[in-house]
Parts: C-alpha cells; structure tokens; sequence
C-alpha cells in the first residue's frame, strides 16, 4: 500500500497540482465537460425551469459504514434537485484537502464520487481542488464543495400552500439509519451492529412518482433534524397539524435498538436516502406503488395525515395510543453527519 500523502504543493497551481487531477481525477470522474479543466462548463439549455442548489460536506469519519463523504457529497446534491422536482443535469465539485491527507484516502473518495455519479446519472461538470493545512490533532480530512443544476418540468407544483386537511404524508423507506450508522463509526461510539447509512440518489425514485401522474404537493429528504424537525417544518409552513402513527413509522429493529441505547429519539436523526411526500388521499394508493416499484422505496409507508386542528403542530399517536407533541430537535445531536 502506497503510503504517499497530500503536500501543500499539491495545491499550488503546478506541476503536481497537474500530475494529480491528471492520475487521480480525470481517470474517474472524466467527461467532456471536465476534460478540458477550463474555469467552467457549457451547458446545453433545458427546455423547462432551471433549479440550482450548493451544499458543503464535512462529514467525520470521512469513511463510515454504508459510505464515505464522496457518496455523501453526490447523493446529497443530486437529492436536494430531486425534492424540488429537477432532473439533475450537471454538478460541481470543490475538494478542499489537508496536508498529509494519504493519497490512498483521496482515491477511495474519488472512486465513490464517480460510482455515485454513475448511479445518479449525472456529470460531474467543473471543480476545482485546494491543499490547506492541517487544522487538527487528529487524522488529516477534506471537506468537499458541490453544487448542481437541473431542469423542472412544467408538471412539478411543490408549494405548501396547496396541502389541505386530509393529505397523505408518506416516508419512502426505513428511517434513522445513516445517523445512527455514522456515530456507530466514530471513535468511542462504535458497536458491532449491521447498520449502514442509507445514503443513495433519490432522483429516479421521484421520477417513479411523476411518471405515475401522482399530484405531489410536497416533498423533502430528511437530513438534519431528521422527519420531526422535516414535519414541524411542514406543520408551520402549510399551518396544518400533522397527524402521525408510530406504529406506521418504518425503522429496522437494529436501528430502534441503537438509537434507544444511544438515548435518542429516531424521529430526529438524519437520513440520507430518504425521502417525504405529500400527496391528496386520492392518490395515495398510486404514491405507495410508484415508490414501491423503485429498489428505494420497497418499504415506503404511509405514516400520518394532515388535519385543520389548530394550533398547527405535529402529534405522534403512539404505539400505546397515546399522543405527545413532536418538535424539532433544539440543536445538533449527532455533530458532522453530512
């Protein structure tokens, strides 16, 4: 194994700046948009509306069970287009590096940008790459920059003012897993378990939706603050109360069991590969078969409904058939997950 590092020269603008987005760039994320490593890139116009987004990722550990930050950066990207209904068409891509970073590291990294690009079915169209130095004790990291474009169709209307008492809030699949499967990987937190993040590109999910003529009123990925901070959101935007059953909550025993131990509330811990919708009750039978078609969504449930009660808030029927008021985490319980 190659025991070479990230030199601060690494980011100087010369030769070796060249020498590795030339050995170990170009040769995975290569296209003809990146090849030429201007300062930008054309891209064609779409026909419909234009969506764009940015995000930053500084996960810890940079590798985490499921994943690694390279997954993290594409699927986090490509989902953000998704819950506003694009198709993404192009991402940028900035990797700020520490000194004495292992190139080895570097490679893993990049290798799962493109994998996951490839499963998105999205280019990575510019970037760019600076060496800093190391800011901590501990082993060198990197934090990764995106941003992405994507087109919307004339069809997508996701504005929560049209959601009305007696609308369907769906979840696409099992909850809690990449929070709860990044802290099991952190140093002094790890336990043996088979908890993976469920970090994975939600676009051809959404695309399974409106293809099925579904009327989506609303839809998020629940990262930070997990579906309760996702649901008091809706609640005080769309000032309906949100109705949801526990019971109907899908969540692996393994997941359950850990975030008990770790004295957690599921509700608020954060996924990657997750997403909610909102949908009339009439179209909730034809929601629930256009996700369960996708690999994504086999375990996708309908959770709760919206209701006129005021004052608006979100309400968890529990398993033993009482009520508690759900509320958004006050802060950050698991720090740097995404």
């Amino acid at each position: 194994m190659s025991n070479e590092r990230i030199l601060q020269a690494h980011g100087g603008g010369g030769e070796l700046t060249r020498r590795l987005l030339a050995e170990r760039v170009l040769p995975k994320l290569g296209n003809d948009l990146l090849d030429p490593l201007t300062d930008g890139a054309l891209l064609p116009r779409p026909g419909g509306r234009v969506c764009f987004t940015t995000d930053a990722f500084v996960v810890q550990p940079l590798v985490f069970p499921g994943g690694d930050i390279g997954t993290l950066a594409i699927c986090g990207t490509v989902n953000d287009l998704a819950m506003m209904g694009a198709k993404p068409l192009a991402l940028s891509l900035a990797m700020v590096l520490e000194e004495g970073l292992p190139i080895s590291m570097l490679d893993a990294i990049v290798q799962s940008l493109a994998a996951s690009a490839r499963r998105a079915g999205v280019s990575i169209a510019t970037g760019d790459t600076k060496v800093i130095e190391r800011a901590g004790q501990g082993e060198p990291g990197m934090t990764i920059t995106t941003a992405g474009v994507g087109e919307v169709g004339d069809d997508v209307d996701l504005r929560v003012e049209r959601i009305a008492p007696g609308d369907v809030v769906i979840v696409s699949g099992r909850i809690a897993e990449h929070g709860l499967a990044v802290m099991s990987a952190r140093e002094g937190l790890a336990f043996e378990t088979e908890l993976l993040s469920d970090v994975a590109p939600l676009n051809g999910l959404v695309a399974e939706l409106f293809s099925a003529g579904v009327d989506v009123k609303f839809l998020r990925d629940p990262t930070r603050g997990g579906v309760a901070g996702l649901l008091a959101d809706l609640a005080e935007d769309a000032g309906c109360t949100v109705e949801v059953e526990e019971q109907a909550v899908p969540i692996s025993p393994v997941a359950l069991n850990t975030a008990e131990m770790l004295g957690l509330d599921p509700l608020t811990v954060a996924n990657e590969g997750k997403l909610v919708a909102v949908v009339p009750p009439g179209d909730a039978e034809k929601a629930m078969r256009a996700l369960r078609n996708h690999p994504l969504g086999l375990r996708a449930a309908v959770i709760g409904r919206c209701t006129d009660a005021t004052p608006p808030l979100v309400e968890l029927i529990t398993r033993a058939g009482g009520r508690r008021v759900v509320q958004r985490p006050y802060g950050e319980e698991l720090p740097r997950i995404c």
